[in-house]
């Protein structure tokens, strides 16, 4: 059918397809713009990016401001600080809220329901409101100006604990049932049974806990106060604060910044697309 637009099934798209088509693609391009003139820009001298009228592409490409800006940044210990705290965020993420989801979704108890209830409820509370009873928790207990109070405090999501809950719940009880019969401890089953079958939705969330870690700003900010503990977000916002830093500089170590989260995306993408189309036909 020359001329026509056809689909794979070798019928035209209706009109519903077509519009929805564009409308993502319309979409992708809003989100990817941003990002795309950022890092183009981060190749521009200075005088390029005030040029007016703006240009797309850097006429004089130039490495210099990845070296001065990383130079002057002290780049590797905010790095590094950042890739503990969402490293080790993650993984006790995805362990307390794994743990939580299994007890709610397999074991019946008294109150089960209004528990999770709660816990789901927790979702519409603001981050202010809770930020101060939390900080002085943290304060209490000796975790201010430590990588601990940026760990611990955001472990448990309410967040992972429903995705998890609700994959879980499409696992089968007859067998978890059959490792009980077979002499299999409640600790095995979990970590050998309901986490591996929880592998897709556990990358979601995985992948989740990384940006909200990796991003965070409110919370470092108020707690790490000492510089040297403190992540890529608040160093950056304090770096491009101080006077007379060019502004190629800080979209150098803005790119920089955001590439371990793409390498992770890129790593995780089939494991999330397999947990949100299975999450969607369940």
């Amino acid at each position: 059918m020359t001329g026509q637009w056809v689909s794979t099934t070798g019928r035209a798209p209706s009109v519903g397809t077509i519009v929805r088509t564009t409308v993502l693609i319309v979409g992708a391009i809003i989100v990817i713009a941003p990002l795309v003139w950022a890092g183009l820009s981060s190749f521009k001298s200075q005088a390029e990016l005030a040029a007016q009228p703006p240009t797309l592409y850097p006429h004089a490409a130039t490495f210099d401001n990845y070296r001065t800006g990383l130079a002057a940044f002290d780049f590797g210990r905010y790095l590094l600080n950042s890739t503990i705290v969402t490293v080790a965020a993650t993984l006790l993420t995805l362990l307390i809220n794994a743990m939580a989801a299994y007890a709610l979704a397999k074991y019946n108890f008294r109150g089960r329901d209004l528990l999770f209830l709660i816990t789901l409820s927790t979702i519409m509370i603001p981050l202010q409101v809770i930020l101060l009873p939390v900080y002085q928790v943290v304060s209490a207990l000796g975790m201010t100006n430590s990588l601990l109070g940026l760990i611990i405090p955001p472990a448990a999501t309410p967040t992972g604990v429903f995705l998890l809950r609700q994959y879980m719940l499409s696992l089968p009880d007859e067998t978890i049932e059959a490792a009980r019969i077979d002499g299999a401890g409640e600790f095995a089953i979990f970590w050998r049974i309901v986490l591996p079958l929880c592998r897709p939705a556990l990358a979601v969330l995985a992948i989740f806990s990384i940006i909200w870690r990796w991003n965070d700003f409110l919370w470092p900010l108020i707690v790490a106060q000492d510089e040297s503990k403190q992540t890529l977000p608040v160093a950056i916002a304090r770096f491009a604060g101080q006077q007379a830093i060019p502004f190629p500089h800080i979209l150098a170590v803005s790119v920089v910044s955001i590439i371990p989260v793409i390498v992770v995306f890129l790593i995780l993408q089939r494991q999330i697309i397999s947990g949100l189309v299975s999450g969607a036909v369940r």
